[in-house]
């Protein structure tokens, strides 16, 4: 269980998203874990911040199965808002009101990962909500997954459109549970195809900056009768969240 080379930035758009959309709907004071730390705990770290804004109460609780990362990280432990321990799919033994497991899942086979969802599910709190997802090494280009005890709720795509080229992009880190069904028949490849299309459409506004071009392009996606959840304050950021199909298959 690892995440591998380690750039603190890099989950900055999961964080602050988590922060921002399921920040206000946790207890006042949370308990959350950080699945799947690394080699070190800087991550970890940042989420403890981030959330502390909105929930100062916040116990931030980062797990890792390597015993030695874990004695590694005590250093960064600042409890009781923030400590570190042995850990895997069970948490411990600990009932959180949200669990983050960012690019852990995808080193898995797609049915240990759907096994992990549930061992995770079962573990949480009530109302408790996971977040799984994956991102580049400088956390470029972002996708997680939000599921609740029921399943996965929606799926949230995230860019740096500075350096964004087409949405296709995403396609190589979606998260395991759609990476390999990207795919011609299934809803995620319809997806991506209707947002490359947007994007492409929407050139005409290049000039004008990448953001405007991307405000276009979901405006387009949601118009078509994509179930696009957030607005513009969130697309401004490079983000957009559809609602995940209870059908199998979103969209118009």
């Amino acid at each position: 269980m690892t995440r591998g080379t380690t750039n603190p930035n890099r989950l900055r758009r999961v964080d602050s998203w988590v922060a921002a959309l399921l920040g206000p709907w946790l207890p006042d004071a949370p308990l959350v874990v950080d699945l799947g730390f690394g080699a070190v705990p800087v991550t970890t770290v940042e989420l403890r911040a981030r959330l502390a804004t909105v929930r100062p109460a916040v116990r931030v609780v980062g797990l890792e199965i390597d015993r030695v990362r874990v004695a590694d990280a005590q250093p960064h432990a600042d409890p009781p808002g923030l400590t570190f321990a042995v850990g895997g799919f069970e948490l411990a033994g600990l009932r959180p009101d949200l669990v983050r497991v960012m690019n852990v899942l995808r080193q898995y086979p797609e049915p240990d990962a759907e096994a992990a969802w549930s061992t995770m599910s079962a573990a949480l709190g009530p109302g408790g909500l996971l977040v799984d997802g994956t991102c580049d090494e400088l956390g470029r280009l972002a996708t997680w997954i939000l599921l609740d005890t029921d399943g996965p709720r929606s799926l949230t795509l995230s860019a740096r459109l500075s350096t964004l080229d087409t949405p296709a992009e995403f396609a190589e880190r979606l998260p395991k549970a759609l990476i390999h069904h990207n795919v011609p028949g299934h809803w995620v490849h319809r997806y991506l195809t209707v947002l490359d299309h947007a994007w492409r459409d929407a050139a005409a506004l290049s000039p004008f900056g990448a953001r405007q071009r991307w405000l276009s392009t979901v405006a387009s996606v949601r118009a078509a009768g994509w179930p696009v959840r957030d607005g513009p304050r969130r697309w401004r950021l490079g983000e957009v969240t559809v609602a995940w199909p209870d059908n199998g298959e979103p969209g118009p």
